[in-house]
């Protein structure tokens, strides 16, 4: 009986509570209501790549427009081999042939929101990656038009998870607003995480649960994640993200 009424009152507090807070907070930003008007120019966080000899590799994620921002992040990977005089950005839309090449700048505003830094890695430990990161993009199952679903997924999360998940050396999580990161088409999926530091058991991305050191715990209900980062002490929140240092 205590555990049949502490469930809804968890489910109140940890997914219902900062979903709607969030969602109120949203409503005031004042967001384009359109792609058309939105800003998608360079926000700045990288420098010219002509200035930069060594290699890098980057993943961002920025907020989605209009209403979609209250709940869900859209994420990309950024790549410069070393002495490359440009970036190469890849990342998954909703229209057209998902896999994009160079779509947008590669530290570009995604409909007037900022992008946040996922991942970073510098040098040799880029050069050597970014070969298995091309490869990753190539081996990517979906690919022809209409294979995008916003919601589970695959969408731009799911491919990005990919990404991760063929390249764990990148060791990082993305947000838990990163709604399609834990899409499974094969249904019922129980194994390691991306990162293969912990594990994972999920439903078609519809629910489950994730506990690993560069995931942290993680409790999926349709796609809204509520847990905590381990490795930098974080609340993880539907709506809100990662919450903590």
């Amino acid at each position: 009986m205590r555990a049949a009424r502490l469930l809804p009152l968890l489910f109140l507090l940890f997914f219902i509570v900062p979903l709607a807070t969030h969602a109120a907070w949203w409503s005031m930003q004042g967001t384009a209501d359109d792609w058309r008007r939105a800003d998608w120019s360079s926000a700045k966080l990288l420098p010219a790549a002509s200035t930069v000899p060594e290699a890098t590799v980057h993943v961002f994620a920025a907020r989605v427009g209009r209403w979609r921002g209250v709940f869900a992040h859209h994420s990309w990977v950024v790549v410069k081999e070393a002495g490359a005089s440009a970036y190469t950005r890849f990342d998954v839309v909703g229209w057209g042939t998902p896999v994009r090449v160079n779509h947008r700048e590669a530290d570009g505003r995604w409909y007037g929101n900022l992008p946040e830094p996922v991942a970073e890695i510098r040098g040799a430990a880029a050069e050597a990656l970014i070969p298995r990161i091309r490869a990753a993009v190539k081996s990517y199952a979906y690919v022809t038009p209409g294979s995008y679903q916003a919601w589970p997924g695959p969408n731009s999360n799911s491919f990005v998870q990919h990404v991760l998940a063929e390249v764990p050396e990148l060791a990082q999580a993305l947000p838990p607003t990163a709604i399609g990161k834990d899409f499974r088409e094969d249904g019922l999926f129980a194994g390691l995480t991306p990162s293969r530091t912990g594990i994972q058991a999920s439903l078609y991305g519809l629910a489950g649960f994730t506990i690993g050191w560069v995931e942290g715990v993680e409790i999926n209900l349709l796609g809204l994640v509520a847990g905590l980062d381990l490795r930098s002490p974080a609340l993880k929140l539907p709506g809100w993200g990662r919450v903590g240092i």
